[in-house]
């Protein structure tokens, strides 16, 4: 084969590459996307410290530990997350816990030890504060993929950009957001929340990405809203995975006598 002739079957061949790349089926990338985002392992522990700024830039924090559980090893499956509060004193004990259904909505609660209450969270309220931040409850254990239409608009070297449109456009307070997902890890980098006058407002980005115990993991992120202003950090340590955490201990029952020994 002259030189001539080999250019032009490399390019073919990139060309080809190239085409495969793209057809990709979107609902393929997206799954493999939550799959790098929420279901590393059997299970996982981390501790995170959140850093709360307001509009006028004042600061206020809040740390806990997040343990979580999937039910099965397979893809999409669901998952229990127990989130315990040791810092301030005003948030100390408190607990959140979420069972996080595939096909309905989510059973999740709040437990409140000032009052000695447990709250249910109702899927309306998925999308408000989680506990005076940026972020929402949802966003603690993700959107359920099927929720939303994906469309693949655009893919560079490093990134997929997919557009997700609600299926429910009352339940949401979305017109819809962009996500820009790493080609290599399927992280998603940046998600860009857009509303009906197509005017973004929320944004979330993953500041810091390590790899432990195998897995790529999100070890800082960033939420960002214009409408209130200012911002939440979250950054996470001492994480694990697989460490063999008992299904019973993602139960009602915990919320008021939390297990100590898997939260240390």
């Amino acid at each position: 084969m002259c030189i001539g002739q080999l250019k032009i079957f490399m390019a073919g061949v990139v060309m080809l590459c190239a085409s495969a790349a793209w057809s990709m089926d979107v609902s393929e990338i997206v799954s493999k996307a939550n799959q790098a985002a929420y279901y590393k392992g059997e299970d996982g522990r981390a501790k995170v410290h959140m850093s709360i700024f307001d509009a006028q830039g004042r600061e206020r924090n809040r740390d806990f530990t997040i343990l979580r559980r999937d039910d099965t090893n397979e893809v999409d499956a669901e998952q229990k997350f127990f989130v315990y509060f040791t810092r301030p004193s005003d948030v100390s004990k408190t607990v959140f816990l979420v069972w996080k259904k595939i096909d309905q909505d989510d059973d999740r609660w709040l437990y409140l030890p000032a009052l000695d209450l447990v709250k249910r969270i109702a899927a309306s309220d998925e999308r408000t504060s989680f506990v005076g931040s940026h972020f929402f409850y949802e966003d603690v254990s993700g959107r359920a993929i099927d929720e939303d239409v994906h469309v693949l608009l655009e893919q560079s070297k490093n990134y997929y950009v997919v557009k997700s449109t609600p299926k429910n456009a009352n339940a949401v307070e979305f017109a819809y957001y962009k996500n820009w997902i790493h080609r290599e890890t399927f992280i998603p980098v940046k998600t860009e929340y857009y509303d009906n006058n197509d005017t973004l407002y929320r944004t979330y980005s993953a500041l810091k990405v390590e790899e432990i115990d195998g897995f790529q993991t999100v070890t800082q992120s960033r939420m960002a809203d214009s409408r209130i202003g200012g911002y939440t950090e979250m950054s996470y340590s001492d994480v694990q995975y697989n460490v063999g955490l008992a299904d019973d201990l993602f139960s009602e029952r915990y919320l008021r006598n939390p297990p100590r020994r898997e939260l240390r």
